[in-house]
């Protein structure tokens, strides 16, 4: 509980503005009250204005992305929309073309027998209300419908004149001689002597009305189709019925689905989306008021004032509570300073002797490794064979001999103190050591759409290795496989035991691969394949550095436009090169 208090008013509390700290500023201390204030000045403009401006471009911004958004929907929407009208008038002229080329004039001449194709182009398809058969002046010969319309004469309507011409022809919604609106859609073809007519279905508007009807356009938008001069084709649930005037002025021409905004004969600002049916004269629109993508603006807009008053509260704490830290933590640094002086003191002074033993002892060991071989010679010679030695002179010797190891023993103690050991291997998990690097990659990864997948069994032996250069060496070569698949694509690391109880660690990628020239040369050092300032050669080279560092072995496999794969080979221990390991798995 002590403790958490000590934490608590490091970082509430300033601890400089007792009176008491004046001493401390004549001593030649930092004026800490200023130090504070500027902190706390410049941490509030670096953090406090870019929220501001952000939070006013976001504010801006908001309102266009959601005019953006509905303009998407609503082009996504008249495309749509476009797609379907076209295909159902392509069906239904394809349908009478075809029963031109599989029907003759003087056949479908016969009422009866026109009546039985019409019945077969119903059972397939939806929305015609009769046929018509009309010679080339104009007279309607045979006639199959509901209406009364045999023998009917056409010469002067512009629909025949036109289909008469091009060959086939879709008309605008008209009432003609049965007073209904009604649209024709023509196709042209010839009797056995070169005669030409024309076969004609009647398609009915309520079909498009139907297909227009299920369009998502929102709950104050309309969609319906215009011809060339305005007038409904379909009816409108803001401007009316079929033949009316639409209450928008005709789009221009275009090859595809574009929009504006206008304001329609009430005054509402609208956005329009539209679309030209191609071989026919209707114009598909698609209208919403724009008024309709700021409702759904408005609970964003809230939210991110929310947002940024929350955001503010919690920078000025953090500012206030960061500022008072960082100066309370030098004033306590400072405070520290004469007792750590005084033990740099005397760390020195330790490590003068312990220079001094380390020369003591090099400088004894030479003279106890005389008197070491001399009194070995002497006990030699005493002892040869033939001669009386005398044990008691012997022992002494042996009691020389074993003072002299015991000193050596001892100098050795001295030297290892002196030396300093710097540890740099540890035993490893290969797989977690793996995985940490690529939570430093995986935001890319995810953002450039790149699959990795890791692969390494559980139960694979740990790694007496430099948990350091094994990471560097990861990183470099998945770096250098995100480059080489720009986005997209797949990126496999895996592990296994080599035949001589190596540890082989694999690094494959889908990407454009190495061309076959360059693989001798692509460890070189300043090697590249990138563009200019793209790289600068040092990457794999580095990386092939620090694999023989380990005491491992790297190679490279790679075809064009398939990957590439990256083989490295490590020793599983390497106390064998003299370094010593921690007995720890990170």
């Amino acid at each position: 509980m002590s403790a958490m208090r000590r934490r608590l008013v490091a970082c509430l509390v300033p601890k400089f503005l007792k009176p008491h700290n004046s001493s401390l500023v004549r001593q030649g201390f930092l004026d800490y009250r200023s130090l504070w204030l500027l902190a706390i000045a410049l941490l509030a403009v670096v953090s406090l204005l870019p929220l501001c401006t952000l939070t006013a471009i976001d504010y801006a911004l908001t309102g266009q992305v959601a005019r953006s958004e509905q303009v998407l929907r609503t082009v996504r929407t008249a495309s749509n929309a476009r797609r379907t009208v076209t295909y159902f008038l392509d069906e239904r002229r394809s349908v009478l073309e075809f029963t031109l080329r599989e029907e003759t004039f003087d056949l479908m001449k016969d009422p009866e027998h026109l009546a039985q194709v019409l019945r077969n182009m119903r059972a397939g398809f939806n929305g015609i209300v009769d046929l018509g058969l009309l010679t080339e002046d104009g007279v309607q010969v045979s006639y199959a419908g509901p209406f009364d319309l045999q023998d009917r004469s056409y010469k002067d309507m512009p629909w025949f004149k036109t289909a008469m011409e091009k060959g086939a022809y879709i008309s605008d919604v008209f009432l003609g001689f049965r007073n209904i609106p009604h649209a024709i859609v023509a196709v042209r073809g010839e009797t056995r002597t070169g005669r030409p007519y024309l076969l004609r279905a009647t398609l009915d508007t309520l079909a498009f009305s139907n297909m227009l009807a299920s369009l998502e356009a929102g709950n104050s938008g309309d969609a319906f189709i215009i011809n060339g001069g305005g007038i409904l084709q379909t009816p409108s649930k803001t401007y009316g019925a079929i033949s009316q005037v639409a209450g928008i002025p005709v789009p221009a021409f275009s090859e595809r689905t574009d929009h504006f905004v206008t304001t329609d004969s009430r005054g509402v600002e609208l956005l329009v989306a539209y679309a030209y049916i191609k071989a026919s004269p209707f114009i598909l629109c698609v209208v919403k008021p724009t008024s309709e993508a700021m409702v759904g603006w408005l609970q964003p807009r809230m939210d991110l004032l929310w947002l940024a008053g929350i955001s503010l509260v919690v920078i000025v704490t953090a500012i206030y509570v960061i500022s008072t830290y960082m100066t309370n933590a030098i004033y306590d640094s400072n405070l520290r300073q004469a007792q750590v002086m005084e033990r740099m003191e005397q760390t020195g002074r330790l490590a003068s002797i312990g220079r001094l033993a380390a020369g003591v002892a090099h400088e004894i060991n030479n003279p106890l490794a005389v008197i070491s071989e001399r009194a070995g010679l002497v006990r030699d010679m005493l002892t040869l064979p033939g001669r009386e030695a005398d044990p008691g002179l012997v022992d002494n010797i042996d009691i020389v001999l074993e003072s002299v190891e015991r000193c050596g023993q001892i100098t050795k103690q001295l030297l290892g103190f002196a030396c300093k050991i710097d540890l740099t291997i540890e035993k490893l998990d290969l797989g977690r050591v793996v995985r940490g690097v690529l939570r430093f990659l995986e935001k890319e990864a995810e953002y450039r759409s790149i699959d990795i997948n890791v692969d390494i069994p559980s139960d694979l032996p740990p790694i007496h290795s430099d948990r350091g250069k094994l990471q560097q060496i990861t990183l470099n070569l998945v770096t250098n496989a995100l480059q080489a698949m720009k986005s997209g694509g797949r990126m496999a690391i895996a592990a296994n035991l080599g035949k001589d109880r190596d540890v082989i660690l694999r690094f494959s990628d889908t990407g454009c691969g190495i061309a076959p020239e360059h693989l001798s040369r692509i460890f070189d050092p300043f090697f590249t394949t990138k563009g200019n300032h793209e790289g600068s050669g040092l990457g794999l080279s580095i990386t092939y550095g620090l694999v023989r560092k380990l005491g491992g072995a790297i190679s490279v496999e790679s075809e064009i436009n398939k990957g590439t794969t990256f083989f490295v080979s490590l020793p599983l221990r390497m106390e064998e090169q003299g370094v010593g390991t921690e007995d720890t798995v990170g």
